[in-house]
């Protein structure tokens, strides 16, 4: 019987396909496990972003840079005039921060389908971010409500659009890495006690937690250097990259 050789079109297609199905598998089984590398993941970040808005609420006066909820009401505060919020930062850190979600976007468009890709080029633009901010604040005095500020905010804000355009492209249940409201709203609402099965508890929590402290070694970091904080928010993120993605490879 004669061999069938296939268009190079359909191969390509026959691969591309199996990626596809390979990064819902991916995702699928880190919604189900705290040691899938990918939940390992998307938890260190997690705890990054204690770090990051740590430096720009604490450092850059009173601002988020990754919570974008909360920058909206105290961007809603500061038009008030309410508590002597400032205005022009928080505008600085959203119109950053849909910048960033805008070019992530572009970015899972382009890549969403090879994950490994994806996620590599996501975290290199990070990493590139945060390193930045750090040779910034390294470099300089940076102040609150002055453009030294307002530069490492808007990078900072920056950084954390393109990782949020791209967490939510993996739609890892629970694991957004900035936000936790619908988390914790889960975690009571899915728990026994309130007549749920409690699946996801594990996860849930590991989220809080991991957010909770970054925020704290954040602060703490934060009363010797703004430096500090920030090289270790890129460390980190660094570190994920270099870990993640080989694992990654090898669940293929």
């Amino acid at each position: 019987m004669p061999t069938r050789i296939w268009p190079r079109s359909t191969r390509l297609g026959a691969r591309i396909s199996q990626s596809a199905s390979f990064d819902q598998e991916w995702v699928k089984r880190a919604s189900q496990s705290l040691q899938h590398p990918l939940t390992k993941a998307l938890l260190v970040l997690t705890f990054t972003t204690g770090l990051v808005d740590a430096v720009s609420y604490l450092g850059l006066g009173r601002v988020f840079t990754a919570n974008m909820t909360g920058n909206i009401v105290l961007l809603g505060f500061g038009i008030a005039g309410s508590g002597g919020l400032p205005v022009l930062a928080p505008l600085v850190s959203l119109v950053s921060f849909l910048l960033g979600a805008g070019a992530g976007g572009v970015l899972a468009a382009r890549t969403g389908e090879r994950h490994r890709a994806h996620i590599a080029r996501a975290l290199a633009i990070e990493v590139s971010l945060i390193g930045s901010a750090t040779v910034v604040a390294a470099a300089i005095t940076v102040r609150p409500n002055h453009v030294s500020g307002d530069i490492v905010i808007a990078v900072l804000a920056f950084a954390m659009g393109v990782r949020n355009a791209t967490v939510r492209r993996i739609g890892v249940p629970d694991l957004t890495t900035t936000v936790l409201t619908m988390t914790i709203t889960g975690l009571a609402a899915d728990s026994p006690v309130a007549g749920g099965s409690g699946q996801g508890s594990a996860r849930r929590i590991a989220a809080i937690l991991a957010m909770l402290t970054g925020a704290i070694a954040g602060a703490l970091l934060l009363k010797t250097s703004l430096v500090l904080p920030l090289a270790g928010a890129a460390g980190l993120a660094l570190l994920t990259w270099l870990v993640y993605v080989p694992a990654a490879r090898r669940g293929t």
